[in-house]
């Protein structure tokens, strides 16, 4: 009788252990933006630059299925594609980590094995927050208005937080692999064809067959209409389309789900085998 509320405490106490040592670890992510404020810049000026760019560059080019402000059309696909292409610096960050040495000493200290996962995605999710707070100011700055409410609006950026949250442990996982931070830096080519090959900056209405049906089933195009919808801007995907594309939101909550599912589990299983 008293063996399942021994074993609920002790899966409580890890649980607590896992979580605080975690929280320590993502101060120390925050702490070291602090002491290298370049790299905060840079992750803060790019969403800016891209709003800019796309926004004037694309702006003139390229017809609002629908009528509309393209500037209106292009920022939740930009909040998508800079979810997406943030997996990187995460992954970036683990990989350093593990290169210099850093996780061997993480491994010798007595914290949870599950911390460092934990603590590496949870400093993503807050640097995330502030990279979206940025774009978000700078859309406003030049036109971009969200028109359904505050409650809508809310839920859009919870949505993109989940995803970003989610695709950090893809990151994390990917930089235990890699384990080389050059070879990491390397592949940030690759996560922009995933990004552009989608409904972010075009219609997907105009792609080829392949390609479309590519780009309407790709998570970046889910992420971007759920936004579109729930922000109320121009480019709500018309006629006969893709499941992902009429239902959105529930299509960005399964990515996220099945990401978690999948990496969470990965990550903390890698780094513990990398100990041995």
């Amino acid at each position: 009788m008293t063996g399942a509320p021994a074993a609920a405490v002790s899966r409580a106490g890890r649980l607590r252990w896992a979580l605080t040592d975690g929280a320590t670890l993502a101060g120390r992510e925050l702490s070291r933006l602090r002491r290298e404020p370049g790299e905060l810049v840079a992750a803060l000026v790019f969403p800016a630059v891209m709003v800019v760019l796309f926004g004037y560059v694309f702006g003139s080019a390229i017809a609002v299925p629908g009528g509309g402000d393209y500037r209106e059309y292009l920022m939740p696909g930009l909040f998508a594609m800079v979810t997406f292409t943030g997996t990187m610096a995460v992954t970036t960050r683990v990989a350093t980590d593990a290169s210099r040495g850093v996780m061997d000493r993480f491994r010798s200290m007595p914290t949870a094995r599950s911390a460092v996962p934990f603590g590496q995605t949870g400093a993503e999710a807050l640097n995330g927050i502030l990279g979206m707070a940025v774009m978000a100011a700078t859309g406003l700055a030049v036109g971009w208005r969200a028109h359904n409410g505050p409650w809508p609006t809310v839920e859009a950026f919870m949505l993109i937080a989940l995803m970003r949250y989610a695709l950090s442990w893809a990151g994390c996982y990917l930089g235990l692999v890699v384990r080389n931070e050059q070879t990491a830096d390397q592949l940030l080519p690759l996560v922009f064809p995933i990004t552009m090959l989608s409904n972010s900056f075009v219609p997907t209405g105009g792609m080829p067959g392949a390609l479309r049906v590519v780009a309407e089933w790709n998570p970046v195009s889910a992420l971007t209409a759920a936004c579109r919808d729930l922000f109320g801007n121009p480019g709500a995907p018309a006629g006969d389309t893709a499941w992902p594309l009429a239902h959105p939101v529930a299509a960005t909550l399964g990515w996220s789900v099945l990401l978690l599912a999948v990496f969470m589990p990965l990550s903390v299983r890698t780094y513990r085998r990398r100990g041995r």
